[in-house]
This record gives structure tokens, sequence and C-alpha cells, in this order.
């Protein structure tokens, strides 16, 4: 018997690996993406709406909802770290693609978040690929949200590896380390990915070079897209190569055995010079003294991944 497809919503502010993440799930027949919610990140949520929208528009697949989420941080700062240098300044590669057609839903995508785990309880898998503002509004407005989502997988932390955002932090956290911090100690099934494993699967160019002679219309529309990403790489890395972030997290939620795990408790320090730096409790050791790590929920922390094998699925997935 045939298992039934595992519900997703993508939390999503697009980006061009969140574009090749999304493209990766409509194209993922284990998964049923059931809406996508917007949040800053790459870039303002206002174009991470619109991006997702239009994104939806190149795949055919306007019948999914967008919900659109929060323009600010958890504790509502005034300054965001938008990283539109990293994929445009429209985020997809500045290809000045025409407005969509669509329109967000009217529910916020906090509300969209509580309202699809209360009907599907269980059934509904979060898989957050930028600031996690909205998750945590999600379970700050719902005392059973945590009870009701059935997992959230979330691009995130650098777990003893130099963050990207700065050395302590990676990006998304760094975006909102209270809204993370909520999400790490809310009791929810979390798994982390973090860039301890992300930077270990890596696009090369001669991929690059499959997609660009591929006829698909996915690997058609990643190549004109993926020439700004490649920039940044080269700049940044020295690379002739892209970091699959976004792609290896939500394969890790379509396949969990992409990725091996640890378990513990996860803090994210909110101030200073290591704002955004993710600390994992291991639960080997127990410590003398009560700390504020003491009696809180663990979650998963993703320490290998098979990156050949995602590349593959990336590949195969995307090419068509």
């Amino acid at each position: 018997m045939a298992t039934e497809p595992k519900k997703i919503i993508i939390d999503t502010d697009p980006g061009i690996d969140d574009a090749m993440a999304i493209f990766l799930a409509l194209r993922s027949p284990e998964v049923e993406v059931i809406g996508l919610t917007t949040i800053y990140g790459n870039v303002y949520t206002t174009l991470a709406t619109r991006n997702a929208l239009h994104l939806l528009e190149v795949a055919g697949r306007t019948d999914i909802p967008v919900a659109e989420g929060s323009h600010v941080t958890l504790n509502k700062e005034p300054k965001l770290g938008v990283t539109d240098f990293v994929h445009g300044a429209d985020g997809l590669g500045n290809q000045n693609f025409p407005p969509p057609n669509g329109k967000p839903i009217e529910e916020s995508a906090a509300d969209f978040l509580v309202n699809q785990a209360k009907v599907n309880p269980g059934k509904v898998t979060v898989v957050a690929l930028g600031p996690l503002t909205n998750i945590a509004l999600a379970i700050q407005m719902d005392p059973e949200f945590v009870k009701n989502i059935g997992q959230i997988v979330l691009l995130g932390g650098s777990f003893a590896v130099n963050g990207n955002a700065n050395p302590a932090a990676e990006a998304n956290i760094y975006g909102d380390p209270q809204a993370a911090d909520v999400v790490f100690i809310s009791g929810a099934n979390v798994l982390a990915v973090g860039i301890n494993v992300t930077h270990q699967v890596v696009l090369s160019g001669s991929d690059r070079e499959k997609l660009a002679s591929s006829k698909g219309k996915f690997a058609q529309y990643l190549t004109g897209i993926l020439e700004v990403y490649f920039a940044y790489h080269f700049d940044a890395y020295n690379t002739n190569g892209a970091y699959l972030h976004d792609p290896t997290a939500l394969l890790a939620a379509v396949d969990p055995s992409l990725v091996t795990c640890t378990e513990g408790t996860v803090r994210v320090q909110t101030s200073g010079i290591t704002r955004g730096l993710t600390i994992l409790c291991n639960k080997h050791k127990s410590f003398g003294e009560i700390t504020e790590w003491s009696n809180k929920p663990s979650v998963k922390v993703a320490v290998t991944v098979d990156a050949p094998r995602v590349v593959k699925l990336v590949m195969d997935r995307l090419l068509s």
C-alpha cells in the first residue's frame, strides 16, 4: 500500500536556493505542498511574497496558497538584515521578472500555520528556510501548535563551525535570534539542518552546465537565476560552485535518511558580539548546576549529510 504524501508548508524568503527548494518540493512525489508562507531574509517580506507567487506561477501551481508573514522580528526591531547582495536586488538573480498575477490569501502566515496544524494534527511538516519569526508567532499564538504540528525542519544554525552572517551566526538565526530561541525550546519536534552540513553539499560548475543544457522548464529557469549566486560564492568563498542550503533542508524533510542527527537542547545567544550563535548542549554530559539549558526540551541537529545523494536528487528532479 502506497503511503500518502507528507503534507508540507514551506516558510520561505525566496532567494535563489529557496526557488530550487520550492521546485524540488513540487517535483517530489513523497510530499504534498499545502502552502507557502513568506518571511524577510534574502529580501523583505513584501518581495518574498511576490517571489513566492511568481515561482508558483512558473511551476504551474497557482492552486497552492501563499500566506504573507511578518515584516518585523519577534521583538519588532526596525532594522532587518536582508541579504539581497547574495541573491540579487530582486532575490531571483536580477532577472526582472514581470509581477505575478496571484495575490496572497487573507490569512497571515502565523494564522495559516496554526490553522493547518489544527485541521491536520500531527500530519504537517513545516520546512523553514528563513528567519523563524512566523513559526515563533504561531507558537505564541496557539499553545496547542507545538503538539499539532508534525515536525519543524529548519535551515539554521552553524553548530561548531563559523557562521555565514558573521563568525558566530548563521544568517537565518541571526535574522531573528529571539524567534529561533522560542522555536528551539518550544517542545515541538524540531530538526535543525545547519551550515555545518549544508556547506558539504555543493552544486558544481559542471552540474550548472548540465542544467543549462537541459530543455526542462525548471532547469532553464534556474540557469537564468544561478549566475548571481555563483558570482557571490566565487567572491565570498573563492569557489566555482554554490552551497545547496535550502534544497538540503527540504530534502531532509522529504527523506530523513539523508542526514544523521544528534539530540540535545539548543539555545540561541540573543545579544552581543555572538548574537545569533546556536549552542547545542550535549545530553551525554550532566552538569552540576541548574542553567538556562536545564530541563528544556531536546531537538535534533543534523551532524552528517549524504552530500552525493542530495546533489543527485536535486539534479534528477530539477533537470526535467
